[in-house]
């Protein structure tokens, strides 16, 4: 009787188009396919709104919130990369606990009843930090990343069948009753294939092949790929994707967009760019009505933390702060509020849009119109793609005003329901609140880190050494020594250093000389400090300074960074010290002992002295948690350049003392999760490089009011 039941039940089911297939472990399993128009899932053709939000940038408390805003927010798919290098920092050895934990994550999207897309890369630039990939990858003998290379073949195709194992045996894919719809393998590939000629093709090919043989039972993408091999979908990246996108590559494949940047990633040295509601909306309208496009993914729509070391080059910690969530997971208004409502309103109408016959007309030299009819139904777009002016246009006998640069939205060929440009939603504005500030030298202690001397060291060369290949990723800090003998005639000495790395600080015998750093769009820089030579032997001590490694182009096993000249320019001529017997340690005392876990006691910290112009110095103090469920964030402001940690968990390095264009720094905040917390005794950790004043940074709340508030 028990079975009969269930069997009707199915029947019903059948019968009203839920689902195609049977009932899996997981539940019921769903048949996802593709045709020209859009993805088909149980036989249904969707439009689709996703967002991405990327399980390490926050934390698992986080996520459920964060999801949660996103379905009311009117998404039907989160989008996620796969971090390889957090996963498998090791050869063979795997990590998906805490924040890596990606089954957790998704299984929390599936509990709130929405997709996935899963992208698994395993390259996903990201701005983080060697594009994903761990960085033994760099010592296999004969590798070469992204081509037709049999070792890097291998590795990646061992990691990507260990994500797709693990999510199968989860029953994850949408063919078991799991969430997930789509998987992405490499990602914006087209952008170095032509530096691999024939071994990039073959690598498409390859890598494509290879996602199929997995067997998922889901579509693949390949993002920016316009020879995505059949039958995996080409997908569109950017911000004008309505404008750009050449279209897929057969015409039975849908119109995808995978990246939508509701913002972009911001450096240090740089200012934040600011989208618009009205921008994003009406870029994915045009992409649905010009495109036929049946897929929007916003990038990001929570950027989150870049937490640890974890950034690409010069990346700030802080990852698309103005996408609709922010990184503390508050709404950020109009832009959260406006898309909901574009959201509502291609909702309504999507069964013509899908089904619908598309005809284009022009309204006016800058003006079009799309319209869609299906049995008696009728959906138009009437797009203004004048910047400045409104202008009347006349469609099926009415007048309609289009605001400038906007798309009105007529889901019934006659009444506007949502115009891109007209913005309902209030805006709000950020409360920083100071709830802790750290002024009090006594409650302060310090610990001078060492400056290393040549007979220190361990490790020597007799060149100036990569330092990528040197630190490993173990720190972003790598000292070069060296010891000689004055015995040349120099008069008003300058030490010169030339860098591919990021910044340097100069010692000569323990004395700071001083230093210098690159930026995000040079690829080296230079370093000119006076120098003073004792007679007989002189120590120097460089330390070399990485904010990130790369995170794209071809070759990136090959990338060069550390010193590459250092010489001693004197008014009789210069000393070249390039191919001396050099010296190297890579890190500092401080990161060696872990002298940022609450729990170590590896070496006396002293009270608090002289903070000015301080360099190479540790700060430690404690506090309590404020009441209360707002985010919680540092004001670094009084501080230099370094990493901070709460609890012995870095939420990032910080670098107030880099400005601008406008004098400012380009990040003051920084997030504290929550979950980083314990309610009494929290242990604050600094370690500054460059003299910043711990006593007058501050512990913050972050809200938001409306902005008539």
């Amino acid at each position: 009787m028990e079975n009969l039941v269930a069997l009707v039940v199915i029947l019903l089911l059948l019968l009203l188009g839920s689902l195609t297939l049977t009932m899996g472990d997981s539940g019921f399993e769903t048949e996802v396919t593709y045709d020209g128009r859009s993805l088909i899932i149980d036989g249904h053709r969707r439009i689709l709104f996703s967002g991405s939000i990327h399980y390490p940038r926050s934390t698992p408390q986080m996520w459920p919130a964060l999801i949660a805003k996103a379905k009311e927010g009117g998404l039907e798919v989160i989008q996620t990369y796969v971090f390889w290098n957090l996963h498998e920092p090791q050869i063979g050895q795997y990590d998906f606990s805490g924040r890596y934990d990606l089954v957790r994550f998704i299984k929390e999207i599936q509990a709130q009843g929405l997709y996935v897309c899963l992208r698994i890369g395993p390259y996903i630039e990201s701005e983080w930090t060697y594009g994903g990939f761990p960085f033994w990858l760099h010592d296999i003998p004969g590798i070469v990343y992204r081509t037709d290379n049999e070792p890097f073949k291998m590795y990646m195709q061992n990691f990507t069948t260990k994500i797709v194992s693990m999510m199968q045996s989860e029953g994850l894919y949408a063919s078991q009753g799991g969430p997930i719809i789509l998987s992405q393998i490499e990602n914006e590939y087209q952008n170095v294939e032509k530096a691999f000629g024939e071994d990039g093709s073959q690598y498409v090919e390859w890598a494509a092949k290879m996602a199929l043989g997995l067997k998922t039972g889901v579509p693949w993408v390949m993002c920016k790929q316009t020879d995505a091999p059949d039958p995996v979908i080409n997908t569109c990246n950017g911000m004008k994707c309505g404008e750009t996108f050449t279209g897929p590559n057969s015409p039975n494949k849908p119109a995808l967009w995978t990246e939508n940047w509701t913002s972009f990633y911001q450096v240090y040295g740089g200012e934040a760019y600011i989208r618009s509601a009205k921008d994003i909306a009406f870029h994915v309208t045009l992409f649905i009505a010009r495109k036929n496009g049946s897929y929007v993914n916003y990038y990001m729509y929570h950027g989150g933390t870049n937490l640890g070391r974890t950034t690409s080059a010069y990346v700030i910690t802080s990852y698309y702060d103005q996408a609709p969530l922010d990184e503390y997971g508050l709404l950020r208004q109009p832009k959260w509020g406006h898309l909901r409502e574009l959201h509502a309103a291609i909702k309504s109408c999507s069964t013509t849009l899908l089904e619908g016959k598309q005809s284009i007309f022009s309204l006016g030299q800058r003006q079009e119109g799309y319209v869609f009819e299906e049995e008696g139904k009728c959906v138009a777009f009437l797009v203004n793609n004048d910047d400045v002016n409104m202008f009347d246009v006349q469609f099926r006998n009415r007048s309609y005003k289009l605001p400038p640069k906007s798309i009105s939205i007529l889901p019934d060929c006659q009444n506007v329901t949502f115009n891109t440009a007209t913005v309902n939603t209030k805006s709000n504005r950020r409360v920083i609140s100071p709830i802790q500030t750290f002024s009090s030298a006594e409650k302060w202690e310090q610990f001078q880190d060492v400056i290393p001397n040549f007979d220190q060291i361990s490790l020597i060369s007799n060149t100036l050494l990569e330092q990528m290949n040197v630190t490993k990723h173990k720190s972003d800090y790598l000292w070069y020594t060296l010891r000689f003998e004055n015995n040349f005639s120099c008069s008003e000495p300058i030490l010169n250093i030339q860098s591919a790395a990021h910044v340097t600080h100069a010692f000569a015998d323990n004395t700071y000389l001083g230093g210098a750093h690159g930026n995000h769009d040079v690829k080296s820089f230079t370093t000119e400090v006076p120098l003073t030579l004792n007679k007989g032997t002189n120590n120097i001590s460089i330390l070399s300074v990485m904010v990130g490694f790369p995170d794209s182009g071809a070759f990136l096993e090959r990338r060069f960074a550390g010193l590459t000249t250092v010489e001693i320019q004197c008014s009789e001529g210069s000393f070249d010290l390039t191919n001396s017997t050099w010296g190297y340690q890579v890190g500092l005392l401080g990161e060696k002992l872990q002298i940022y876990e609450p729990s170590s006691n590896a070496v006396q910290w002293g009270p608090l002295g002289n903070t000015s112009n301080q360099n190479l110095i540790w700060y430690k103090t404690s506090f309590d948690r404020a009441k209360g469920d707002e985010g919680v964030a540092l004001n670094l402001e009084s501080m230099g350049k370094g990493e901070v940690w709460v609890n012995g968990q870095s939420i990032g390095r910080y670098w107030i003392s880099f400005h601008h264009s406008k004098d400012q720094p380009s990040q003051i905040l920084y997030h504290v999760p929550g979950s980083f917390l314990k309610d009494t005794e929290n242990v604050l950790v600094l370690f500054e490089e460059e003299g910043g004043n711990p006593l007058h940074i501050s512990l913050n709340t972050v809200t938001t009011t409306n902005t008539d508030d």
